[in-house]
């Protein structure tokens, strides 16, 4: 069976793949990238997310949804953060690179920082607002896809994800750093039907647009209006069928270029400014 993506109503495109920040200038900038070591040493209670990285770091640290347990940093990296560990009033455990490296998995680019702290409370589905611009998840799994939707999201400044609680990945680790910080804001809402949650924001008056690369109209040509949720598939095999039906029109990208295909994340971005230039700024 061909595979979809979104792209100029094509079928057959390759498929790309359950807190990343910008690298800073300094002696910290990369830091934390070890081999040889299969396991970190520490492993935290299911009920901790582990965040990692400046940019993920400062914005949990900023943010008042967020119970902060514990902040391990090396010196210099705490210095950059004194403003907002004191704001917080976080003690945080100096330690070397070495010493961080050995909590996280291989590879981890931490930057000096590590914080523990609890997982965000997803927001319920009854608590979206009544004239909100929403992105619905179905089954996109691949945590740094997910983690750069949330990065996009939050500068976008959507209202929430929608997401399931299964096929989704855990919102920390490698997905919080790839969020660079947006997990602080970009509200979460995990439902366990993402059908019925679709029947529920179209009972909420919310205009539901399906990313599709099958659609009759291209997302530019197709009337947008408040309350909004754009619903987007898992790569490869786009959206399921109740899904689908459950969506009030379906919508393509199209692109100009000799590579008509684009990662799923990269889609949510160009959908996501398409659809704040034609809601226009009164409703945007």
């Amino acid at each position: 069976m061909a595979r979809k993506d979104f792209r100029s109503g094509r079928k057959g495109g390759a498929p790309d793949r359950r807190e990343s920040g910008t690298a800073h200038a300094g002696p910290t900038a990369g830091a934390g990238r070890r081999s040889g070591r299969q396991e970190p040493r520490h492993r935290p209670a299911a009920d901790v997310a582990q965040l990692w990285g400046y940019h993920p770091v400062r914005e949990a640290l900023r943010s008042s949804r967020r119970e902060i347990l514990r902040l391990w940093a090396t010196a210099e990296a705490a210095g950059r953060l004194a403003a907002e560990i004191e704001a917080r009033q976080v003690k945080p455990t100096i330690v070397g690179l070495d010493e961080i490296s050995a909590r996280l998995p291989p590879d981890s680019v931490h930057q000096g920082l590590l914080l523990e702290a609890r997982p965000l409370e997803p927001i319920d589905i009854a608590d979206l607002p009544a004239k909100g611009l929403v992105l619905v998840l179905d089954q996109v799994t691949d945590p740094h896809n997910v983690g750069a939707i949330v990065r996009t999201a939050a500068a976008f400044a959507v209202d929430a994800i929608v997401t399931t609680e299964r096929h989704s990945p855990h919102m920390t680790g490698v997905l919080a750093k790839s969020a660079s910080g947006g997990l602080e804001h970009a509200p979460l809402c995990t439902v366990v039907n993402l059908a019925r949650a679709l029947e529920a924001l179209g009972d909420m008056g919310y205009l539901r647009v399906g990313l599709d690369s099958d659609g009759p109209a291209s997302l530019e040509d197709t009337e947008l209006s408040r309350p909004l949720a754009l619903v987007l598939g898992a790569e490869g095999k786009g959206l399921r069928r109740l899904s689908r039906e459950n969506c009030d029109v379906l919508a393509r990208l199209d692109m100009p270029g000799a590579i008509r295909s684009l990662n799923v994340s990269n889609a949510c971005a160009v959908a996501l400014a398409i659809t704040r230039m034609k809601l226009g700024p009164q409703q945007g």
